[in-house]
């Protein structure tokens, strides 16, 4: 379902990276999964495409990854930095964060240097310049994902909703996620406002007062839903829907700035 308000937020988003041996989680060009990676994480760290990351471990683009599993990273150890006029040209599966990420500046410097907001939706092909002088190459073994990180993996095709603490799960839910025709974002977001309720319309809808919303990605959000309930197929415009005891319970534990990743 998509929200038809514009909200001006300014939110402040805390990323956290930490220093380990190369050892921890590189054996020559094989990587080792670790808690809270994702595909196009990985990849963009990398930097390859997604693609090739996949193809390489005979894997789809948007592949769900394990806690241990051990990938192939193509061309593993070349970091490149971006070309001379500090361009980055955007490829698929790229973020905003992620890119700032990877050239280790933080998504401000990016965001402001190419006029954009630090949510700022990016699209392939699209151009980036990167703040002269603040790319330092490194090895890319030098980021991984805080362990007692909290996020939310959403599976489209058992149309389930888990909460994670670094690689626990705290909490699995059924849910209903977007139909093939309206279907649910796939990637790596990041919740950008919340609303105890929020109208919703759309094309031959109006739903007043949806509880416990939060939006990840433009118009798409988490929310309570009092007007079905048949979770575990899916029924919405692309939002996921969850009942309403639900909802609160994760509206009240995720945060603003909560990583939501949604996968088949």
């Amino acid at each position: 379902m998509k929200k038809i308000q514009v909200i001006a937020l300014t939110v402040l988003v805390l990323t956290m990276t930490i220093s380990v041996p190369a050892a921890y989680a590189y054996e020559s060009n094989v990587y080792t999964v670790q808690p809270g990676d994702t595909l196009i994480g990985i990849a963009l760290r990398h930097n390859v495409r997604v693609s090739q990351l996949a193809e390489a471990n005979d894997l789809r683009w948007n592949s769900w990854v394990y806690v241990g599993q051990r990938l192939i990273i193509p061309g593993a150890g070349q970091i490149t930095p971006p070309s001379a006029n500090n361009t980055y040209i955007v490829k698929p599966g790229d973020t905003l964060l992620g890119i700032s990420r990877y050239y280790g500046i933080r998504v401000s410097q990016l965001a402001s240097a190419n006029g954009l907001r630090w949510n700022s939706w990016v699209y392939v092909g699209q151009r980036l310049t990167i703040p002269v002088g603040s790319f330092t190459p490194s090895q890319p073994t030098e980021t991984l994902v805080v362990t007692n990180e909290r996020w939310i993996d959403v599976n489209l095709t058992t149309q389930t909703l888990t909460a994670y603490e670094g690689s626990t799960a705290v909490r699995i839910v059924t849910v209903s996620t977007g139909r093939a025709v309206t279907p649910t974002p796939v990637g790596e977001f990041r919740i950008w406002v919340k609303f105890i309720a929020d109208d919703m319309a759309g094309p031959g809808y109006f739903l007043p007062q949806v509880p416990y919303t939060m939006y990840f990605y433009r118009g798409y959000g988490i929310h309570g839903t009092y007007w079905h309930n048949n979770f575990g197929t899916p029924m919405s415009h692309g939002c996921v829907n969850l009942p309403t005891a639900e909802a609160e319970w994760l509206f009240n534990w995720a945060s603003v700035g909560t990583r939501v990743v949604t996968h088949y």
